[in-house]
């Protein structure tokens, strides 16, 4: 059975540390107004918004382990850098420990750190709506939010997935195969005639 959305929110914030909550509310907020202005439904951007970070009750260290335990694959790059296994395991945990079993949500969930082929418009918006909630603030966020406010969905998508891939290769880290198919099939879809 389901949560109510304060027992989700209390749950969160229990598991949570107060910065990564705040967050979350700021990703629940900001993917409402994107699912506002794209036409998708808005309780399930709330919903993914607020429970994005749900996996992050684990400690880096634990990821794999978590991972391995639902039987997930991990490949080379998330056994690099097992943060990255928090999306993929917060789809399987939100199931679990808030009762929500809504695919459309879990996929969300799963995309929102690498992306993905074929992500659908809430996958698009959550990933998004991570990068620019209002605790955000690093160098080129608020151009971020201009894209956010006027851009096109794929021209929103393509920017966050194009800045993602520059700061990561900034930091000499790797970049997810998931994040690089998701910019090139949205970019080979803006070219199609």
């Amino acid at each position: 059975m389901s949560m109510t959305w304060e027992e989700m929110k209390d749950k969160l914030a229990a598991g949570l540390k107060p910065e990564r909550y705040q967050h979350s509310l700021g990703v629940a907020d900001t993917a409402v107004f994107l699912a506002r202005r794209f036409g998708v439904a808005e309780e399930k951007a709330k919903l993914a918004g607020l429970l994005h970070d749900a996996a992050r009750v684990f400690p880096n260290e634990a990821l794999p382990s978590e991972a391995k335990k639902r039987h997930l694959s991990i490949d080379e790059v998330e056994a690099a850098m097992p943060l990255l296994l928090h999306a993929p395991l917060g789809a399987i945990l939100v199931a679990e420990e808030y009762g929500v079993k809504d695919a459309e949500i879990a996929q969300a969930i799963a995309r929102h750190t690498v992306g993905g082929r074929s992500m659908t418009p809430l996958d698009k918006l959550i990933y998004f709506a991570d990068m620019i909630e209002p605790n955000r603030n690093y160098p080129g966020v608020e151009e971020l939010r201009r894209y956010a406010r006027e851009a096109t969905l794929d021209e929103m998508i393509l920017k966050g997935l194009s800045e993602s891939i520059i700061f990561v290769t900034q930091k000499g880290s790797l970049i997810h195969p998931d994040t690089v198919a998701a910019r090139n099939e949205i970019l080979l879809g803006m070219r199609a005639p």
